[in-house]
């Protein structure tokens, strides 16, 4: 196995189509064509981390934030950054950030929160917009139903819970080969007549090369007419943060109590508590303040995130309690997620769940 296979079980997970444009995600260190010794999952890559990776014989570093965000000019070990990458070059070891990829995915970060609070009925919080295409194209009758299929195949007609999603309008199609043509049907220099299906057929846009691929290996002309849009619907499964809620209603003071020892974090920055029970329950992992009024508008009536500012705690304005847990205590499962999802996917490699502790906030 090489370090691209696990690539690409990753990205089954979180496609990085759908990172953030400012994000810096992917392979960041190494060569995808690697053979894999192991694999070391962290939330941070430090040298703590990659001499960890050194000492349990993992070649492969799967990291939720990117060691490396902005452009390197130089590499001398001068600061932190330098210095992981350095030490990761030398011993061979790639390094891997899945970041706000992950954050967008819908078994991503914040399904990971989730899980940890119990939390049921669960939809992404901030839908992306722009994220699903449309391939309308024209066949002949008698070949329609075979390159249905292999749209189908190739993961095209997925819209939520449902596949094998098409529409299907007849027609007729006309053409005319010119001299250098090799027409399926009708002959070279003679006006066609071709009774047609148009179909139309929707997919997530990281799918876009793997749709057209097969598009034009199954359909039988030689010149395929085809259109793709980019639709306005909003995307139910990619999005930052989700909505969800307790089995049990809770008053704040219990939920309060509740996500402390659920999130494992020694402090709570939290607004007024809500005179009411608290039920419906908005989160976010990582700094979220972006996202407090998607939560109230979505009749959350607690928001949990991090990195809150003191006039954020202001626009709660008694609609909802915001819970701050710490940035690093957000996303701490993060690296337990990842590491129970590769290793149903790979079963004769280690996965290895770091234990180094990354968070630079002290408590005192």
């Amino acid at each position: 196995m090489i370090i691209q296979d696990v690539i690409y079980h990753l990205e089954t997970l979180a496609p990085l189509h759908y990172a953030e444009d400012f994000d810096n995600v992917g392979l960041l260190v190494g060569d995808k064509n690697t053979t894999l010794t192991g694999i070391l999952v962290t939330l941070d890559t430090l040298e703590a981390v990659v001499d960890e990776a050194i000492e349990k014989n993992c070649n492969f570093i799967v990291s939720f934030h990117p060691i490396i965000f902005k452009g390197l000019k130089k590499i001398t070990g001068k600061n932190y950054v330098e210095r992981v990458v350095l030490k990761a070059i030398k011993n061979d070891i790639a390094i891997y950030s899945m970041h706000t990829a992950l954050d967008n995915a819908v078994l991503g970060v914040n399904n990971m929160i989730c899980d940890q609070l119990q939390l049921v009925n669960r939809q992404i919080l901030i839908p992306q917009h722009e994220t699903i295409k449309k391939l309308t194209t024209f066949v002949p009758k008698a070949e329609a139903e075979l390159l249905r299929n292999a749209l189908f195949a190739a993961g095209a007609g997925r819209i939520g819970n449902y596949t094998d999603c098409s529409f299907n309008i007849n027609g007729i199609g006309t053409f005319n080969g010119n001299e250098n043509s090799s027409p399926v049907k009708g002959k070279k220099g003679h006006l066609h007549f071709e009774a047609e299906i148009q179909i139309s057929i929707t997919f997530q846009k990281h799918l876009e090369e793997q749709v057209l691929n097969t598009l034009f290996k199954t359909h039988p002309y030689e010149e395929v007419a085809y259109e793709i849009t980019t639709l306005e619907n909003k995307n139910q499964h990619i999005g930052m943060g989700m909505i969800a809620e307790l089995e049990t209603p809770m008053e704040a003071q219990d939920f309060l109590n509740y996500i402390k020892t659920k999130m494992n974090t020694p402090c709570i920055r939290h607004s007024t508590p809500l005179n009411r029970p608290i039920s419906r329950i908005a989160v976010l992992g990582g700094s979220g303040s972006f996202a407090i009024e998607a939560a109230k508008g979505a009749g959350a009536d607690a928001f949990i995130t991090s990195d809150l500012k003191y006039h954020d705690f202001f626009t709660a304005e008694n609609r909802i309690l915001l819970a701050d847990v710490g940035h690093y205590e957000s996303e701490q499962y993060t690296k337990n997620g990842l590491v129970a999802f590769l290793t149903k996917k790979i079963t004769n490699f280690a996965v290895v769940l770091s234990k180094t502790n990354t968070n630079p906030v002290k408590y005192f």
